[in-house]
């Protein structure tokens, strides 16, 4: 009996070791798939239909059952017409290209930003346009200087590129709104902010009430100016001042370049202003919406979505999303410098 007993235990011992191993397996398994299948991609949606479809809906609801055989059977004969290559040569349209940035405070997004635009520049012909439904509320320099000289590359190829704001596009995003040839901004978004912050604590009192030295060794006077956890002099303080002032300067300089006619000296104090104040201000050349643009342009142009797709592993998913959330948390309760 004693014998079956342990043979009984030995035998669940090695299957539950086999479940181990196989589960191991599994799991590697279909991590060295899923990078296999990573993919960069681009998803394109022509709106037109989008939008053609709605309007097709809602007349068709308001048809009989009369009404909608004859309307569906001009239809029908409508898209043999434009089937035909003579009507498809003669009809063809310039294209209008959509693009979407939502900007996070590090400016992330221009990953995808400079791949569409190398996209659309390789194909881009004189007379079409491109239109970005612009979001964001800045962040650090560097990465908002990237995403603006990104939209450049569309002005100096000579392609008309219009920005759409609806919510908001302060300081980063006013800095990507400006290398437009047109901006266009609902009543109540957010523009402007033109300006530079620079914000962070300092808990040299309370490390040295805990008996706690800091040691900071620089090579170069000013490769470190304001810290944490030092003592913090009125000499950095003063040189961290320059540093945003300075990059104040290159801020106005970049807008006024852009928008030879706006009065940067009269909106470049970090105010922000709604819509259409900001209108009055020569920050924004129109009051209305994107939907307003794109139907606007349906009649005139093939309008295009381009959405770069980046498929992230599982792993820089989880990490990226912790890092990002906790970053944000830093941020906006201690740590701005240099931000835009």
């Amino acid at each position: 009996m004693n014998l079956l007993t342990n043979y009984e235990l030995f035998l669940a011992k090695i299957i539950t070791i086999l479940i181990f191993i196989a589960s191991i397996i599994a799991f590697f398994c279909l991590i060295i798939k899923r990078k296999k299948n990573i993919k960069h991609t681009f998803k394109i949606t022509l709106l037109n239909n989008h939008y053609k479809d709605i309007k097709n809906n809602i007349l068709l609801a308001t048809m009989n059952n009369f009404e909608k055989k004859i309307w569906l059977k001009q239809e029908k004969e409508k898209k043999k017409i434009l089937q035909k290559k003579e009507e498809y040569l003669k009809n063809k349209k310039n294209i209008l290209y959509v693009l979407d940035f939502k900007g996070g405070v590090y400016a992330n997004e221009v990953l995808g930003l400079r791949e569409e635009i190398s996209a659309i520049l390789s194909v881009v012909n004189q007379n079409d346009e491109v239109l970005l439904r612009l979001e964001s509320s800045g962040g650090v320099i560097h990465g908002y200087g990237l995403a603006a000289s990104q939209l450049n590359r569309l002005r100096e190829r000579g392609i008309r590129l219009i920005v759409s704001v609806d919510k908001i596009a302060a300081s980063g995003g006013y800095m990507m709104a400006c290398v437009a040839d047109y901006i266009v901004s609902a009543p109540f978004a957010i523009i402007g902010s033109i300006g530079v912050v620079g914000q962070m604590p300092n808990f040299n009192k309370l490390l040295k009430k805990c008996n706690i030295d800091i040691e900071l060794h620089t090579a170069g006077d000013y490769k470190r100016t304001l810290t944490m956890f030092g003592n913090n002099t009125d000499s950095t303080r003063t040189k961290f001042c320059e540093e945003l002032n300075s990059t104040h300067e290159l801020f106005k300089n970049f807008i006024q370049k852009m928008r030879p006619s706006l009065d940067i000296e009269n909106v470049s104090n970090g105010e922000h202003w709604f819509g259409t104040m900001a209108l009055k201000k020569k920050l924004v050349d129109k009051i209305s919406t994107s939907d307003d643009v794109l139907m606007s342009k349906m009649n005139k142009y093939t309008v295009l979505s381009i959405q770069y797709i980046y498929t992230k592993k599982i792993l820089e998913r989880f990490t990226s999303s912790i890092s990002r959330n906790i970053s944000k948390i830093l941020l906006k309760t201690f740590f701005y410098k240099n931000y835009l």
